[in-house]
């Protein structure tokens, strides 16, 4: 049996639904026939539909009218299987999602205007009660729909990241070292020192210190993987990254 003081030994592996391949989560969303295809529409679903519902919201969209547009958004992105249409070459997979819904806000949903679809029937299965909770939360400082949206985006992806890395530490027995440290991943400021946490968990303030340092790479790790799935290049990582820093900086 391990204890804290062994420090944190999560397998680099293929830990994640996707190999690290890029752009390999819209490949696998856009080709019916591929054996992910529906695994990867409901996992890009998920980082998204928050970042397009507050986009949707700060549009100028009450609660239960964004709710539906971006259900409707979703029902005929899915349907029409137009995430087959995103082109790597093109630009990030983030900003296609954006541009598609900016067409459907200004065109598609005027000429079907509430066209009803089976009743109540839903198409994305998501909180829309905790979204507009998360929405009211928002900082009323008058930025921008596109400001917004990149921001939830941002932070939809390190938490799915965190996710990843919190399943990986239960798996390996890490739960309480992992929520220890889980603050320190993106650089937030502590009031308290590193012994002080370490003497919280029963470890060594240099056993915590060679823990943060290998979560912290398999973080990284992690977070390259995420991002990776809907660029296009290695080069494109590292500039989404450097992105993403910028946005998470205010």
């Amino acid at each position: 049996m391990t204890s804290p003081s062994d420090g944190i030994e999560v397998s680099p592996g293929n830990q994640g639904l996707f190999a690290t391949t890029h752009w390999s989560a819209v490949v696998a969303a856009g080709d019916l026939t591929h054996p992910n295809a529906q695994a990867a529409l409901e996992s890009l679903c998920r980082l998204y539909w928050y970042p397009l519902y507050a986009y949707v919201r700060r549009s100028g969209h009450q609660p239960e009218e964004a709710k539906d547009l971006t259900q409707e958004f979703f029902a005929r992105f899915l349907e029409g299987n137009r995430v087959s249409l995103a082109d790597p070459m093109r630009g990030r997979f983030r900003t296609f999602l954006l541009t598609a819904l900016k067409h459907f806000l200004a065109n598609e949903w005027k000429k079907a205007h509430r066209i009803k679809r089976g009743g109540d029937q839903q198409y994305l299965s998501w909180d829309a009660s905790a979204g507009e909770q998360r929405f009211l939360g928002e900082p009323s400082d008058g930025i921008s729909p596109e400001v917004i949206f990149e921001r939830r985006w941002a932070t939809a992806l390190l938490e799915q990241v965190l996710d990843r890395l919190e399943t990986e530490c239960a798996v390996a027995g890490r739960t309480v070292l992992f929520e220890a440290l889980k603050a320190d991943l993106w650089g937030e400021k502590r009031d308290v020192t590193q012994a002080v946490l370490a003497e919280r968990i029963g470890m060594s303030e240099g056993a915590y210190k060679v823990a943060a340092h290998r979560m912290r790479v398999r973080f990284r790790e992690l977070l390259r993987e995420e991002i990776a799935h809907t660029v296009a290049t290695a080069a494109d990582i590292d500039s989404e990254l450097r992105h993403l820093i910028v946005i998470m900086s205010g």
